[in-house]
């Protein structure tokens, strides 16, 4: 069975976002993982072009119950009709959780991996968590490019 990796991100992302995301695709790709996201636009359609131009399957699992303004580089379209609850869905398909870049929606999928504790997560730019004592969460894996995420899932070793 293929590594599944759930990579997620806002929809209003900034252009390191958008870059980092589309790198990260291509390099899961070749790696021969099933890249799962939110499919829609920002860093979602981001990973899911870079996945999708290097061969890869990119699953998309929607929050609306149609395939409305959908990203094209979708392999495979899951219409939930679930909203935001589809954020679980996301966390819950992958061996792993890359978040690239930082929203409300994002920090909602960073919290539930890490809530989930069983596979890594991997935090590419965006929001860092602290505990009250301004000390970094522990078990969230900071990446300084998309190779470093990859080397930080730990899933081709």
């Amino acid at each position: 069975m293929a590594i599944q990796v759930s990579v997620c991100g806002p929809r209003d992302c900034t252009d390191d976002d958008r870059r980092n995301a589309r790198e990260l695709g291509r390099m899961l790709a070749e790696h021969g993982a099933v890249v799962i996201c939110g499919g829609y636009t920002g860093v979602m359609a981001a990973v899911a072009a870079g996945a999708n131009a290097a061969g890869g399957t990119v699953v998309g699992i929607l929050s609306r119950a149609d395939r409305e303004n959908i990203n094209p580089d979708l392999t495979i379209v899951i219409p939930t009709g679930i909203g935001e609850a589809r954020n679980n869905v996301i966390v819950n398909s992958g061996d792993a959780v890359i978040v690239v870049g930082g929203s409300w929606g994002t920090l909602s999928e960073l919290a539930l991996a890490m809530r989930r504790g069983r596979s890594p997560v991997v935090q590419l730019g965006g929001w860092r968590i602290q505990d009250r004592h301004g000390r970094p969460i522990p078990g969230i894996h900071h990446a300084d490019n998309p190779q470093h995420a990859i080397e930080l899932t730990g899933l081709w070793r």
